[in-house]
């Protein structure tokens, strides 16, 4: 008995010894596969998605695992079934110490915060990222983006601050059809009109063929804000091309059932019922718009609504030239004077996640990477690539950035690639970093418009025009819904939305009756819960009030 006893107590304090011995370990961040300080390199696991290479031969990976004395593993998933995997990973309790690349939504971030799968991280900005410190404090809005309403920061995104992004509502028109027919650029809703039936009636092709096609678009889906909608009706009432919210003193409304959302419809339905309007612009895609831009012999396209007028017409072939006539139209005002634009600040979809997997090692680790990602060089090399002279080279004296000034980067006038090679030297688009203006605006733009090489200068003029017609409030896009309207604001927003759209494209086009449904068009929002939805988006930019 007491032999037994006393082995007993041995096992009790052995036991005791292991578990201290383990929880040592885990407190100064070591792990059993050699992530702890006095065991080398902090070692951890990545997810982010495939593709065409190798991300351990990856020269920016090599770089990073050099740089911060780290060895990288990855869990890789196809593109087209990222978000699945990933889902999968956190349902399952199998997932890694980071997300590099999640595509995460607000709710995501609420959802496994609150469950204590990703990890606050303000405290490791605070002691270890002094770009990502910097970048909040000169742009306050980036802060406001990424904090959840408890004050956590769960995840970062890329900083995308695409300028000619900001405002994508554009509307670009053939200006050779305009002065075959002596007409003036439009800047009224009355105009256009005129325009468009001009475009349709008076063969500004000259070919003697009814062939031309006054006005087209595509769904957003397939040609990036290209819906015709979008653009029209902000002479009547503003449409951010969204959740269809207006803000004004941080009170918000809803637009699509007021009487200047009424009006809108019923001047697309005009141009529509005189043919003025292409009926495959509520179905086609952007190659179906590149055929029609691009046909070769007469053109048959007047205008397009869209971001980028490349989806319509080819402008990287130096030897095209048909784009040159195409030019911005801007906002136009409408019968009751608006005149406004659509406009979104974004700072993208969030990615970089750090999970209670992951060590205090493995956390400082993390967060040192993605902030360096935030800095110039650390930018510079993600998107780029680390090696000077592949993806980029300094600036030579001459080349200018998109505003005329001096350029500090360059992408132009590099060694030909090996189309049989498959570029392996950064990660681009993968993982957060700063893409932010200012550091776009670092790299050499073409300064004419109008060749291949500047397109990008071409876009920030066409958005200068845009710009001072933007309402002063607009409607976050990242915005945090609080937990407990989570679910209610999915389903509300997807019935609302599709209730918008679907009946905005019957009375557009007639299959509804603008005059005789409208009044049961409106009611029908009761039915969806309009007035839960506003309370709800509401409720979601008072999170720090």
């Amino acid at each position: 008995m007491r032999k037994s006893w006393i082995s007993m107590l041995f096992l009790v304090f052995a036991s005791m010894a292991l578990l201290s011995a383990c929880s040592s370990s885990e407190e100064s961040g070591g792990s059993s596969d050699g992530s702890g300080e006095s065991g080398g390199p902090v070692t951890m696991t990545l997810f982010a998605p495939q593709g065409k290479a190798s991300m351990e031969e990856n020269e920016f990976t090599q770089f990073i695992e050099d740089k911060f004395d780290v060895t990288l593993k990855w869990d890789l998933a196809p593109t087209d079934a990222l978000q699945d995997r990933r889902q999968l990973l956190l349902a399952s309790g199998d997932y890694p110490e980071v997300f590099l690349h999640g595509k995460f939504t607000t709710s995501d971030l609420q959802t496994y915060g609150k469950q204590g799968v990703f990890l606050p991280l303000q405290d490791l900005i605070k002691e270890y990222g002094p770009n990502l410190t910097k970048i909040m404090e000169e742009k306050p809005y980036f802060k406001e983006a990424i904090t959840a309403p408890d004050g956590n920061i769960y995840a970062l995104p890329i900083f995308n601050e695409c300028y000619h992004c900001t405002y994508a509502q554009k509307y670009w028109i053939n200006t050779e059809w305009l002065d075959n027919l002596g007409l003036k650029m439009p800047t009224t809703t009355d105009e256009l009109y005129t325009v468009l039936k001009a475009f349709k009636t008076q063969d500004p092709n000259g070919n003697g063929k009814a062939d031309e096609i006054p006005l087209t678009g595509a769904p957003n889906k397939y040609v990036w804000n290209g819906n015709i909608d979008a653009y029209l009706m902000n002479s009547f009432i503003y449409n951010d091309n969204d959740k269809y919210l207006i803000v004004n003193d941080g009170k918000v409304s809803f637009a699509a059932n007021q009487e200047g959302w009424k009006k809108g419809l019923e001047y697309m339905n005009k141009l529509y019922a005189d043919g003025l309007i292409d009926p495959a612009s509520f179905t086609q895609n952007d190659q179906a718009i590149g055929q029609l831009g691009n046909k070769e012999g007469d053109e048959v396209v007047g205008s397009i609504t869209t971001a980028l007028v490349s989806y319509l017409v080819n402008t990287y072939d130096k030897d095209i030239t048909r784009h040159q006539h195409w030019e911005i139209v801007p906002p136009l005002k409408g019968p009751d004077g608006v005149q406004t634009t659509g406009a979104t600040q974004s700072v993208g979809e969030f990615e970089f996640a750090i999970t209670n997997k992951a060590t205090e090692a493995q956390q400082i680790a993390a967060i040192k990477i993605v902030d360096y990602m935030f800095s110039e060089e650390g930018a510079l090399y993600a998107e780029y690539g680390p090696t000077e002279g592949k993806g980029w080279k300094k600036a030579d004296a001459d080349e200018k950035n998109i505003n005329g000034e001096p350029a500090k980067y360059s992408y132009y006038n590099l060694p030909e690639r090996d189309p049989n090679v498959v570029v392996n030297e950064s990660w681009s688009q993968i993982g957060a970093h700063d893409l932010s203006n200012t550091f776009r605006n670092l790299f050499a733009e073409g300064q004419n418009p109008l060749e291949a090489e500047g397109y990008g200068t071409r876009l920030a003029q066409a958005t200068n025009v845009y710009e001072p017609y933007a309402p002063k409030e607009v409607y976050p896009a990242n915005v945090f819904i609080r937990p407990e309207d989570t679910e209610s604001a999915a389903q509300l927003t997807t019935a609302i939305k599709d209730y918008v759209q679907t009946n905005m494209a019957q009375f557009i086009i007639g299959s509804k009756s603008i005059e005789k449904e409208w009044d049961s068009y409106v009611k029908g929002f009761d039915g969806l819960g309009l007035s839960n939805y506003l309370e709800i988006y509401q409720r979601a930019i008072e999170k720090n009030q």
